[in-house]
């Protein structure tokens, strides 16, 4: 997929940005359980919280981005978000 090809495709979709549909958060969650005193105590949160991520949360954040996927085929590539 390249700019000027057959296909006029956005930058980013906000509607199918994966990480944004599940992940993010719960890292984000994990991470603010208590609030990180320095700079390396986040990043050490960061990296455990990583290591935490379940076979389950990647299935999941998985079927979240086929659903996704499907909903934008569905909408001929249009604005979906009011049907999720």
């Amino acid at each position: 997929i390249g700019r000027g090809g057959l296909v006029s495709w956005p930058p980013r979709p906000p509607d199918l940005t994966p990480l944004d549909l599940f992940l993010w958060g719960a890292l984000k969650n994990a991470v603010y359980q208590e609030v990180p005193t320095t700079p390396e105590n986040m990043k050490q949160r960061i990296i455990a919280a990583c290591a935490r991520i379940s076979s389950e949360t990647i299935r999941h954040t998985r079927d979240a981005a086929i659903r996704r996927l499907q909903l934008c085929i569905d909408a001929n590539g249009y604005h979906f978000e009011h049907l999720l």
